[in-house]
Order: C-alpha cells, then structure tokens, then sequence
C-alpha cells in the first residue's frame, strides 16, 4: 500500500468536490482520474500530495506510505511521491541538464555538487524523454511540449516510489503522448504507483488499470477500468451522449456531436 484514503472531503470554496472517498492505491497500479473541468481534480492530487492541509488530528484521511504527508520530512516524503502539477510557478534560468538534475536533490549525498552518478541518472531521463539534443539549451527557450517533457524527466531522475501527475499530457503531440504513456506503463510494470488527472478516455482505456471518477456533485466511483469505464458512466461523468464501439480487442468511447437532451 503506497496511498490511503479514508473519508476524504475536499470543497472549493463552497462546492463539494469530492465526499467520503475511501481508497487504497497500491504498488504497481496506474490509476486515471476523471471529470469535468472544476470537479476537483487538481484540488484531490495537491491533496494526496500533502500540499493542503486536510489531515485531521482524530482521523487522517490521507496516509502515504503509513504517515501523513507532513509526518515525513520533505526529503523523504519526496523520495516516495514525485508531483507533476499543471503549473510550475517562476522560471529556471539554467539549462535542461541542470534542470532535470533537481530532481536528484532528495537522493543528494553533500550539499558540494551532485555526483557522477546523479548526472547518469539526470542525462538517462533526458534520453528517455528524446530530449538529448536539448540537453545544453537554456530551459526558459524550449517549447511547451518540450517543456512538459523535461518536467517528466526531472521526475525520472527523482526516482519515487509513487508519481501523481497533474494532466501530464499537456502540450505534448500524438507521438509524445503515447511514448509518455508507454513510460508510464512500464513504470508501473516495475512497481511504481502512479496516479494521473487525464482527459483522453482512450489513453486512460489502454494504460491505466485503475479509474477514479469525480462527478460534480461530490459523487465519486472506484475500480478497475474494466469494472469502471463503461457508457452509462461516462454520459453521466461528462453529461454528453457517448458512442462505444470495438476496434480489435480494445473498447473506444467518442463523445457525439449533438448536445444531450
């Protein structure tokens, strides 16, 4: 068990998110989370992150890895959970090696330099991401795509034990979309936890094995994609009409073009 939820509930400012969410997210699980612009989604990875405090003293109500997020020091609560959020406030004036080596600060052994090792690790993570040409160039001049491609090397570098990954796909093309995912799989194949806010139901169908949906009410459901991702929950997940078709082995849902009635 890497992440537990009990009775969770979260409301911005006076709406209900999310209400009772009791969960278990274990090693190896790569779980999708679902919804509508403005259900809370955002709010519910910051949450788990332990970047809001929604701990009670009585009842904790997020545990990672048996302690609340604030019962860890920073540096060992960054060697379990790595956190891709939708923003990354200020600028980084370095290029993108430095960039991706700051996610080697949790395993630093001196605060004199990073060793060799950590810039292996840094420059594996850039290769993995396609971005070795890259590696020199100042951080501030790349593209958003290429970017939200060094933010995900950085986390490799980072090495945790759980990723939750605020809309990781964000400006990325078809081709770094499904290479990303691919990596996410894997990772998961190695016993990571990974807990991911998407909004295309196809790449959430194929790599993820888990699905949490927030519905705008506070309602919330749980399970494994199978169990999860059918029509009737996405119509009402997204309150438009939804077309399900089989290609091959593999299920599609595509939002059709008419407003619901």
């Amino acid at each position: 068990m890497v992440l537990q939820i009990r009775n969770l509930n979260l409301r911005y400012p006076d709406k209900i998110l999310c209400q009772n969410l009791s969960l278990v997210i274990n090693s190896g699980e790569c779980w999708a989370i679902l919804g509508q612009n403005g259900c809370g989604k955002t709010t519910l990875i910051h949450a788990l992150a332990g970047l809001s405090q929604i701990n009670r003293k009585d009842e904790p109500q997020v545990m990672v890895a048996g302690k609340t997020p604030q019962a860890w020091s920073q540096r060992e609560l960054a060697r379990i959970l790595g956190v891709m959020l939708q923003e990354e406030p200020g600028e980084f004036w370095g290029n993108v090696h430095e960039y991706v080596l700051l996610g080697r600060y949790p395993h630093a052994k001196n605060m004199f330099g990073w060793q060799a090792v950590d810039h292996e690790i840094a420059s594996e993570a850039i290769e993995g991401m396609e971005l070795t040409e890259l590696a020199r160039r100042p951080f501030i001049t790349l593209s958003g795509g290429e970017r939200q491609r060094a933010r995900i090397a950085l986390l490799l570098a980072q090495a945790p034990q759980c990723y939750l990954l605020d809309e990781p796909l964000q400006h990325l093309d078809l081709r770094h979309q499904a290479s990303a995912m691919r990596l996410f799989s894997k990772l998961a194949a190695q016993g990571k936890t990974l807990v991911m806010v998407l909004h295309d139901i196809g790449w959430a169908n194929r790599f993820c094995d888990h699905i949490l949906m927030l519905f705008d009410n506070g309602r919330t459901i749980a399970g494994t994609t199978e169990e999860v991702l059918n029509r009737n929950n996405l119509e009402a997940l997204y309150q438009c009409n939804m077309t399900e078709f089989v290609l091959g082995s593999e299920r599609h849902f595509v939002p059709e073009t008419m407003p619901r009635v």
